[in-house]
């Protein structure tokens, strides 16, 4: 990949929720793509066995942080450690995320609090903490993942598809107020992924079902998402902003 429009060398990245599943892909797929990376989640023994794994199949800087990003307090922290352990960030990928099943007149204040907390804010605050230096560079990538939940729902998902929803119109207004520093944000809004979230949540029946929806006929593999991660992430990418991209195996282009 060195030489090519998808080349990261010289790069580096910071992946929120990057110890397990579409997080650890999409840092094994910069790393393996030249950049050095830094990940972060809440599980510090999980983090850093990821960490060192990653590190000795790439051969590249894996950095990282315990962070708790349902805490506000703990989110600009994290900012600055990254910088400081790698200097710069170039590509933020806001990838740390939950969810809750709940009927919209029994769900808890402080559970819709905390996951907009979670998936909403703690983005916004990193991006807002590290786009100065993007802007200063004339380079950046900024990632957010959404879901296909966002256009699509189900009963007792209100709160995860909101948070979702909202994250597209926060990618839309923050690619207006980067874009003329060179600087892309975008979406990338996973269907059926098999990672730890969905399957601890759905039973075999729902899994299945879902799986059937797919024009594929079964669930994507967490690396099945690491090469639209880096399109996005790299030059090979450069003129899509603003924008959000479907990785979902075709379940919405089925109808029926």
């Amino acid at each position: 990949m060195k030489g090519t429009m998808f080349d990261l060398s010289g790069r580096t990245a910071l992946v929120t929720g990057g110890s397990r599943g579409l997080g650890r892909a999409m840092a094994r797929g910069f790393a393996l793509a030249g950049a050095d990376v830094f990940l972060c989640s809440r599980d510090g023994d999980e983090l850093k066995e990821a960490a060192r794994e990653l590190a000795d199949e790439t051969g590249r800087r894996i950095e990282c942080a315990v962070a708790d990003l349902m805490r506000r307090e703990e989110v600009e922290p994290l900012a600055q450690k990254a910088l400081d352990a790698l200097g710069k960030i170039d590509i933020l990928v806001n990838n740390a995320g939950g969810n809750i099943v709940s009927p919209v007149d029994q769900i808890v204040d402080r559970d819709w609090d905390d996951l907009m907390q979670l998936n909403v804010h703690s983005g916004m605050a990193l991006t807002r903490a590290l786009a100065p230096g993007m802007k200063e560079r004339r380079w950046g990538r900024v990632i957010f993942t959404s879901s296909i939940m966002a256009f699509l729902s189900t009963a007792g998902r209100n709160a995860y598809s909101t948070t979702k929803s909202a994250l597209h119109g926060l990618v839309k207004s923050c690619s207006l107020d980067l874009g003329p520093y060179g600087i892309t944000v975008n979406c990338i809004a996973p269907g059926p992924f098999a990672t730890h979230m969905p399957m601890s949540i759905l039973s075999k029946k729902q899994q299945e079902e879902l799986a059937a929806r797919t024009a594929l006929g079964r669930w994507g593999l967490p690396d099945e998402l690491a090469g639209p991660a880096l399109l996005l992430a790299s030059d090979a990418g450069s003129y899509i902003t603003g924008s959000i991209l479907i990785v979902d195996g075709g379940v919405m282009a089925r109808v029926f």
